[in-house]
């Protein structure tokens, strides 16, 4: 073992395969969960805007498909063999994606609860929940693309 290749090195890789999944899906959870709490208290009045009013539930899980495809991306590259380089690279890449995800899964939620329970009082209201529902999710894919961005750099000249 070399300085530059220790036998740690792919921890720092796993932990980042594991942060990008982590902590994506606890913010897609927590904002179903808190958009399934809305929906829930509106449909007791409204039952016919249930269909309508899903669409922050299925953007919260679209951040848990961002980590997946950078979890499944860095584990590709694990290797007992890794550079030290490497794993800082995948560690950091899943933490962009990871926690990126987990603020845009606070904000769906928080904006899909209040945007649902107003959508019922005021119909002209869904096309504002609608952009700004959009606004937090790209907060996700922002992190999506760096770590993207990032993963590809971490076999970039490093050798063993």
């Amino acid at each position: 073992m070399s300085d530059l290749c220790p036998v740690y090195a792919p921890f720092f890789g796993a932990m980042g395969c594991a942060s990008a999944i982590i902590f994506t899906c606890f913010g897609a959870s927590y904002g179903t969960a808190k958009s399934g709490i809305g929906i829930c208290a509106t449909c007791v009045t409204r039952p016919d805007l249930l269909v309508k009013n899903v669409v922050p539930v299925v953007m919260a899980g679209i951040i848990a498909i961002y980590g997946l495809v950078v979890s499944v991306l860095v584990s590709d590259g694990l290797k007992q063999q890794l550079p030290l380089y490497s794993g800082f690279i995948q560690l950091a890449a899943g933490l962009s994606v990871g926690l990126s995800g987990l603020a845009a899964g606070f904000a769906i939620g928080i904006v899909g609860d209040a945007g649902v329970r107003g959508n019922a009082q005021q119909p002209r209201l869904f096309v504002g929940m609608i952009l700004i529902l959009i606004f937090a999710e790209v907060l996700g894919l922002y992190g999506l693309i760096v770590a993207l961005l990032l993963n590809s750099k971490a076999s970039v000249d490093t050798v063993c």
